[in-house]
């Protein structure tokens, strides 16, 4: 199975490529980079992604741009919200790639975080996956959480200390 996986950063790819080679897919990966701020971070974190993907022959598929006004016009008023537009739209970007590419399926770095709404997350990537026809592959990578980390800290990759968009940093680090 020919699989695209939505790449959030370097150290969330780890598990579930792992995993998902172990299964015997043949894995590409997709960086999304509009939700992610400010943009020394999102490089930062696209830098260490690059690393990995190259050191283990991930083929990856770079967004181009960087839409920060759209992210943040599309969440404005709705910023208790904003994780379902988010996952929304880096799903859906997934998706049409993964169509357009003639992938069997696509699948996101997101189910390994025990911080993220896995529900909503499945509810979403299901949605979409109807709507554009193509699959949606499920795997729950959060039992591999620890694994992960640990083996980030081992390759001494960049680990951010929030998902990515403005709002999060704020609710990690304002107190």
């Amino acid at each position: 199975m020919k699989i695209l996986l939505h790449c959030c950063c370097g150290p969330c790819t780890i598990y579930p490529l792992e995993v998902l080679r172990q299964e015997g897919m043949e894995v590409m990966g997709f960086f999304y980079r509009h939700n992610i701020h400010p943009l020394t971070e999102c490089l930062k974190r696209e830098e260490t992604l690059k690393e990995y993907a190259e050191a283990q022959e991930l083929g990856m598929i770079w967004q181009k741009g960087y839409e920060l006004e759209r992210f943040l016009r599309s969440v404005a008023f709705r910023e208790s919200d904003r994780c379902r537009f988010c996952y929304y739209d880096r799903l859906k970007a997934t998706a049409k790639i993964a169509k357009k590419g003639k992938f069997d399926g696509f699948s996101s770095t997101l189910l390994y975080s025990k911080f993220q709404n896995h529900k909503l997350i499945c509810e979403t990537a299901e949605a979409i996956a109807r709507k554009e026809g193509i699959k949606f592959v499920y795997r729950d990578f959060r039992e591999g959480w620890k694994q992960g980390i640990e083996e980030s800290k081992r390759l001494e990759m960049y680990r951010q200390q929030y998902c990515g968009c403005i709002y999060s940093e704020k609710d990690r680090y304002y107190k």
